[in-house]
């Protein structure tokens, strides 16, 4: 390996890695499809009212609280995954996701906005995400961006055309610091295309594009970071979208 002048540069293409993530499935029939919601708490209402059941579960010595669930939803099984948190842990959820069996994934959750007026809740369907984590850079050659399934976008937009959902296809930035999401970079990001910042979705593109899966990612939009000043939008937060989304996406997720 020729050594660069940053480590992340160094992207090796070997698949076998030391610690590689695989399971004795026994007789476990794990369904295909798989639904990643980046909202923990709907996950504890939902097992506690018996939407979902826990299928497969992962722990260690380090890591605790990894969950692979099922639910049946209009008469088809899906799996639904505890999503982690930063782009190393949802990353590595994901790889424990596909090497239990699952394939087909639609991702949701929310982000900050670079434009005020994207209101709130107002769904954003990755098209592309800006590379600003390290993760990505382990599973694909160093790029700017990454793109997103095109195939994946096609589908998930046909779909909320067809139920009349309101949209945008965008490109997101993903970083790993959301402390530092200064006003410069916001600006700069801001003339690449961006339109909303988050924490995972380059991470899990590269992944799905190593492991060769098929992933869609949907945001919601959240707080606003495009001004000097950071508005949390609260008087705007509906206590019951996150469900409504989860559903959502379910709906969609019995297309692929």
């Amino acid at each position: 390996m020729v050594f660069k002048d940053i480590p992340l540069l160094e992207y090796d293409p070997e698949r076998i890695s030391v610690i590689n993530p695989i399971f004795e499935l026994d007789d476990i029939d794990v369904p295909k499809r798989c639904i990643i919601p980046f909202y923990s708490s709907l996950l504890i209402e939902f097992e506690k009212a018996g939407h979902i059941y826990e299928l497969m579960s992962f722990d260690s010595t380090v890591i605790e609280g990894i969950h692979l669930y099922e639910m049946h939803y209009k008469g088809e099984r899906m799996a639904v995954m505890t999503p982690g948190f930063g782009a190393p842990f949802a990353a590595g959820n994901l790889e424990l996701a596909i090497a239990m069996g699952c394939n087909k994934f639609i991702v949701i959750g929310s982000g900050g906005v670079l434009d005020a007026d994207i209101t709130r809740n107002k769904l954003i369907v990755l098209s592309s995400a800006i590379r600003d984590e390290g993760t990505s850079y382990h599973y694909i050659p160093p790029s700017r961006e990454v793109e997103a399934n095109p195939a994946m976008i096609k589908q998930i937009q046909n779909y909320l055309r067809k139920t009349h959902v309101d949209h945008l296809v965008g490109k997101t930035w993903t970083t790993d610091a959301f402390f530092r999401e200064t006003p410069n970079k916001i600006k700069a990001r801001k003339a690449e295309g961006a339109i909303c910042v988050e924490m995972e979705a380059s991470a899990l593109m590269a992944v799905a594009q190593f492991r060769k899966v098929q992933l869609g990612f949907i945001l919601a939009a959240g707080d606003d970071v495009s001004g000097l000043t950071w508005d949390q939008r609260l008087q705007t937060k509906n206590a019951s979208f996150p469900e409504r989304f989860f559903w959502l996406a379910a709906d969609i997720c019995l297309t692929l």
